[in-house]
Order: C-alpha cells, then structure tokens, then sequence
C-alpha cells in the first residue's frame, strides 16, 4: 500500500512540476492563473494522499480560492496579455 502511494504522490508531483512551468511561462495571464489553480488542485490531492485533511482545507481555502480570485481581479484592472502595453 505505502509503494502505491508513493506512486500516486511522484505522479501528482510531476504534473504539478508540469502546471508550474506552463503557469511561468505563458504569456496569456489568465491561462497562467489558471495553470497556477491547477497546480494547487494537484497539490490539495496530494495532500489528501498523504492523509492531512486540516492542511488540505486551509489550501484549499487560500491557494484555490482567494488567491485565483485576487489575482483574476488584478489582470482584470490591467494588461491581460504580457508584454502588451508599454
């Protein structure tokens, strides 16, 4: 049971590896925050995973929810896309 589960942990760890580097390196700011949501739901499994369900809640309450949000209303008062003004 603990190899399983060493399995499923490297796997989500990898895509979160994989939403990280799509979240830095797009251009398109809302599709970043979306990879960065992403990323935060692949490390709230991973959480639940490793049996932790307080920490898993607080994540999801902040990473998830309150941090996508406050950063959608950003991009929304400017620039949506990188490099646009100037």
């Amino acid at each position: 049971m603990l190899v399983l589960s060493l399995i499923i942990l490297a796997y989500l760890f990898t895509a979160a590896a994989v939403f990280t580097y799509k979240a830095i390196t797009e251009k398109d700011l809302v599709k970043a925050i979306i990879y960065s949501a992403s990323q935060s739901v692949i490390y709230a499994i991973a959480y639940a995973t490793l049996l932790a369900p307080d920490i898993l809640l607080a994540y999801v309450a902040v990473g998830i929810g309150i941090y996508s949000i406050i950063m959608l209303y950003v991009v929304s008062k400017t620039e949506r896309f990188e490099g646009e003004g100037a």
